[in-house]
């Protein structure tokens, strides 16, 4: 009996034993379309795991910015954080080369770029101590101003809204030529409201759901550079689940990225509809533009290359790039 009754209670201890937790940040606000996916995929993981695994989210800036973020899955108080392109820059430098202005000028080039150079930048950041399970595109980021701009010159009476703590790039645009203001993005309407900026460059859909455009209301049809973020875990969270439940997770995330990109890509196309319904003005660049807009980027270089990201990637880049323009013909 008395040996029954130990197996009886090692089986409900096991039972009882504590599900696996695993806190996640994100920025993106709630009811937003990174929220409603990241909540999916946190009862995603719950089913596949039988309950054994329980994700949950902190979103709309509630876990702090990205830094922050950052610093807690350092620390531990965070097991994983939803990441923009400027907060994984923050874990490898090198990914800063996908945001360089004007480097590529298609949809088609810069997936053919950003696939050839994935597991590159992957092996960085687990390197680092994160796993990144999902990687994110959000679009590409235009120029919008208070009024119209055509060409780079045009640009340099304006007064730029520029990511806060960047200083290779913050160089890199005042060697181009060009007045930027480090603002965070939950300080973006106050300053467009007190004139301390005046022309910034985001992704429609943000420019659209912050009504950042209503203060200025031309936009450049204009490719600046596509966004790219993703959602990492901390080594310690990712080995936190048990083993036989991380396939099928990838896959649940795989799918979600998936989603999401569709999701994205429509809702971009609804927020430029309902933008133009509100007064924003979309110019098309002339025929010259784009090679005036490269040359103009080009003289920021080398505040770039070899400070923001290393001469390395920046080149197997360029490589991949000519690769992809020569099968294409051009």
């Amino acid at each position: 009996m008395l040996t029954l009754a130990v197996l009886m209670l090692l089986v409900c201890g096991a039972n009882l034993q504590a599900a696996t937790a695993i806190k996640i940040g994100s920025i993106a606000p709630g009811r937003s379309p990174w929220d409603k996916a990241l909540n999916e995929l946190a009862a995603d993981w719950e089913k596949i795991s039988n309950g054994s695994v329980q994700v949950k989210i902190y979103a709309g800036g509630i876990a702090g910015n990205e830094l922050d973020m950052i610093r807690k899955m350092r620390l531990g108080t965070l097991g994983g954080a939803v990441l923009t392109n400027m907060g994984m820059t923050k874990i490898s430098r090198d990914l800063f080369v996908l945001s360089t202005p004007f480097l590529t000028d298609s949809e088609q080039e810069f997936q053919y770029v950003f696939e050839k150079m994935k597991p590159v930048l992957q092996k960085q950041i687990e390197e680092k101590g994160f796993k990144v399970l999902l990687w994110t595109e959000a679009g590409w980021a235009y120029f919008f101003t208070k009024d119209k701009i055509l060409y780079p010159e045009d640009l340099k009476e304006y007064k730029i809204s520029f990511a806060a703590d960047e200083p290779e790039m913050e160089q890199a645009w005042k060697k181009m030529g060009y007045q930027v203001v480090p603002n965070d993005l939950k300080d973006m309407m106050m300053a467009l409201q007190s004139g301390m900026v005046n022309a910034f460059y985001l992704s429609p859909l943000v420019a659209g759901s912050g009504q950042y455009f209503a203060l200025a209301p031309h936009m450049l049809a204009l490719r600046l550079a596509p966004l790219v973020g993703g959602l990492v875990l901390t080594d310690k969270a990712w080995e936190s689940i048990p083993e036989q439940y991380r396939e099928p997770m990838v896959q649940s995330v795989l799918k979600a990225a998936e989603d999401l990109y569709q999701t994205t890509k429509g809702l971009e196309d609804e927020a430029l509809k309902a933008m133009k319904e509100n007064g924003l003005i979309i110019h098309e660049p002339p025929a010259d533009a784009m090679e005036k807009w490269r040359a103009a980027a080009s003289k920021g270089m080398d505040e770039l290359t070899a400070k923001a990201f290393s001469k390395e990637i920046y080149d197997q880049v360029l490589s991949i790039i000519q690769e992809f323009r020569q099968k294409s013909g051009r």
